[in-house]
């Protein structure tokens, strides 16, 4: 009988196609994947380091896989298996540790998957790390996550990611073409192009991120790409331009900000100031006004004061954004951030994510009523919402509408007619004729 295998997944949609790469690996050596709560011979934990709790969620992860099958091999491969190797051998049941590079070489390193006495750990130097390993998801969810991009070459001081996942590498243009094409043949409609910094695309490379993205638009077929995450300062206005007038490239942008105050962004290390971040923002709107744009922000970031708060708050609420991703600074190893001085006082940090958040909401529900009575396409998900089914228009307004099997990984003209107690908008068939990119 084939041993069986499941996964959990933490931290960004990179993780996920990672994670969706090796499970073919498995399938291809025989594994049988099972959900996770079944009781698996074999647990994958694909792991982030991104903040604390994403530390601690790894050690809650593998007490539930023991939960569920005591005797599992439990394998922790991502970010902070990385970083933190000796600290996850210390988690009891923990049997290998696989760093950036040996998770895809996981078969050929374990070959005997059963439970250890001792705990292994695997894991290279980063910088040793040059080499680029493609990945993508497919089957898991209705879009498909395809990594172009690894490693970063910035070092915010808030950041451990160069320290995971090294120096940034990019993919070849024909590669990612090939599984772009490929993933389209299995009848996904949507790909979101994934990376730690996609912009930085085609660095030391004879090609950049436009040059990629227009051969992707060239491709023929009914489906849609999102870019996920870019950088203020890689998003140029070439780019945003030929997305304005792209076959298959959404009208979303999502655009990490981390802060809204000059004075806090020059000690985060960015590579911009707010006034670079707001003339993105306005030139999208400018030529795409239906256009979603999402901000990543921190708070309480070393030495930001209520007065460096007040004024992020103050920016962003100006500003025509559509949704906010807020995080709560947490302190990482070997991040310059920890020499910053004073440190904001954990409950302070929350207030001010309960701040921004409430904002947020504010922002995500004007965005959507600024968009009632419009047409839009809707690529409906696999997943139910209660009696639901739910799905996303081009520019990433969250649909609700009631539960038809035969909407699922459809692409449906429908109607925005207002926003259900969920939050969601409650859309109405126009009529059955699917669209790629249109809004009335």
């Amino acid at each position: 009988m084939n041993k069986t295998v499941s996964y959990y997944t933490l931290g960004c949609k990179l993780n996920y196609s990672e994670t969706s790469t090796i499970s073919r690996m498995f399938a291809q050596a025989g594994f049988q994947k099972v959900d996770f709560e079944n009781g698996a011979d074999v647990y994958v934990i694909n792991t982030c380091s991104v903040t604390e709790h994403a530390d601690k969620k790894c050690r809650k992860v593998v007490q539930q896989a023991l939960k569920f099958s005591p005797n599992a091999l439990i394998i922790i491969v991502g970010c902070y298996a990385q970083l933190k190797p000796e600290e996850i051998v210390q988690i009891p049941g923990v049997d290998v540790v696989l760093g950036a590079a040996e998770k895809f070489q996981l078969l050929d390193i374990i070959q005997n998957f059963e439970k250890r006495s001792k705990p292994e750990i695997h894991v290279s130097e980063i910088k040793q790390i040059k080499h680029f390993t493609d990945a993508y998801s497919i089957g898991d969810r209705t879009r498909s996550f395809l990594k172009i991009q690894d490693g970063c070459d910035y070092h915010c001081s808030f950041c451990t990611i160069p320290l995971a996942r090294g120096a940034s590498r990019s993919d070849t243009l024909q590669n990612v073409l090939q599984n772009a094409k490929y993933i389209l043949a299995q009848g996904v409609k949507e790909i979101v192009l994934t990376g730690v910094n996609i912009g930085d695309y085609g660095k030391n490379l004879s090609y950049s991120f436009l040059d990629l993205i227009q051969k992707i638009d060239e491709l023929e077929g009914d489906f849609r790409v999102r870019i996920s995450s870019i950088e203020p300062n890689l998003l140029t206005n070439t780019i945003i331009d030929f997305v304005a007038q792209s076959r298959h490239f959404m009208p979303h942008f999502h655009i990490p900000l981390q802060s809204g105050n000059n004075e806090i962004l020059a000690r985060m290390q960015r590579r911009y100031k707010r006034e670079l971040y707001k003339d993105r923002v306005d030139y999208i709107k400018s030529i795409m006004p239906h256009a979603c744009i999402g901000v990543d922000v921190i708070v309480g970031f070393p030495s930001e004061t209520e007065a460096h708060f007040l004024d992020t708050y103050q920016f962003i609420n100006e500003l025509d954004v559509s949704y906010l991703h807020v995080f709560t600074y947490s302190e990482r190893d070997n991040t310059k951030a920890l020499s910053i001085k004073p440190v904001v006082p954990f409950a302070e940090r929350k207030k001010r994510n309960r701040m921004l958040t409430i904002l947020s909401e504010k922002k995500r529900r004007y965005f959507y009523e600024q968009n009632l009575q419009k047409t839009y396409c809707v690529l409906f998900e696999q997943e139910l919402e209660g009696n639901h089914i739910v799905g996303f228009t081009e520019n990433y307004i969250k649909v609700q509408m009631p539960y038809d099997p035969l909407m699922v990984n459809e692409l449906v003209t429908v109607i925005l007619q207002g926003i259900s107690p969920e939050g969601n908008v409650i859309g109405e068939v126009k009529d059955n004729i699917s669209v790629t990119h249109s809004v009335t």
